[in-house]
């Protein structure tokens, strides 16, 4: 019958989704888990509303490097920044270098380094 092979194929599909999304939740949350054990210095990528962002850095006692919409990069030398933040309302703390390659710096301070390195390959 044809809704037989109809419901194979939906059936299929289901199962195909659902695999993906079963890969892309545990690569998210071993992400986030390697996050808690980052060493005190590194640059961390806030994700959500800028403002909440903005307020858990403040509170956890770090420095901000950049922000844009809903990514705020900040730094802290103390240790247990990812749980301070996490406890002032940050929505997700990810690895910045690991999370989308960031350099930590400001964009300004990032563009004029690219830029010297080109000019000047020995720099490299």
């Amino acid at each position: 019958m044809i809704t037989d092979g109809r419901q194979r194929r939906s059936g299929r599909w289901c199962r195909i989704v659902g695999a993906i999304a079963l890969v892309i939740c545990g690569w998210l949350a071993v992400v986030v888990a390697l996050t808690f054990g980052s060493a005190p210095g590194k640059s961390m990528a806030v994700i959500g509303p800028p403002s909440r962002a903005l307020t858990a850095i403040a509170k956890a006692n770090g420095r901000i490097l950049a922000s844009s919409d809903y990514v705020t990069i900040a730094r802290s030398d103390d240790a247990g920044f990812v749980a301070r933040l996490y406890a002032a309302g940050a929505l997700l703390v990810l690895d910045a270098e690991q999370a989308g390659g960031c350099s930590g710096l400001p964009p300004s301070r990032a563009t004029s380094s690219l830029r010297a390195k080109r000019s000047n390959p020995s720099l490299s």
